[in-house]
């Protein structure tokens, strides 16, 4: 993937950074990042698409750490609970959160060639529109669809 949201410069870098601020955000939360739940991440933070339940679950089966739905489930719900890693409702599925530890309202670029997910900023701005018509939100979900840079081709 090219282009901003698509790409990081190092990648074990960022899956790094990813799992210290996940161990981070547990240990405020006073909730545990089992060896487990950890594996999840790392599995949701090797790629840039989203993830079935199921997906997830096939790879777990394969490392000898579960075979039963509820298992991908429970840990996918934690992650979701705690802030690092978000719900794709278009697709079903999940991916790692690009800022976890930090409060914010995604929206998600998701490519309908390559199916690379990525993270950005997008709900803030329906905060001040909100608030003058009196409206408190709780939750948004800004999903949309396209083709990510590398999917586009040459320009024409």
């Amino acid at each position: 993937m090219d282009g901003p949201g698509f790409a990081c410069g190092d990648h074990a870098a960022c899956i790094r950074g990813a799992l210290g601020a996940a161990e981070a955000r547990c240990a405020a939360d006073g909730a545990r990042l089992t060896p487990l739940r950890r594996r999840v991440l790392e599995i949701l933070l090797e790629g840039h698409s989203a993830m079935g339940a199921y997906d997830v679950l096939a790879r777990l089966d394969a490392e000898g750490l579960g075979s039963k739905p509820p298992v991908a489930y429970r840990a996918l719900g934690f992650l979701v609970d705690h802030g690092l890693a978000h719900r794709i409702e278009r697709l079903s599925a999940y991916v790692a959160c690009a800022r976890p530890g930090t409060t914010h309202a995604p929206a998600f670029l998701i490519c309908r060639g390559c199916g690379a997910v990525a993270e950005t900023q997008g709900a803030e701005g329906l905060s001040r529109p909100a608030a003058e018509a009196g409206f408190v939100i709780e939750q948004t979900v800004i999903e949309a669809e396209g083709l990510c840079p590398a999917c586009q081709g040459p320009a024409t």
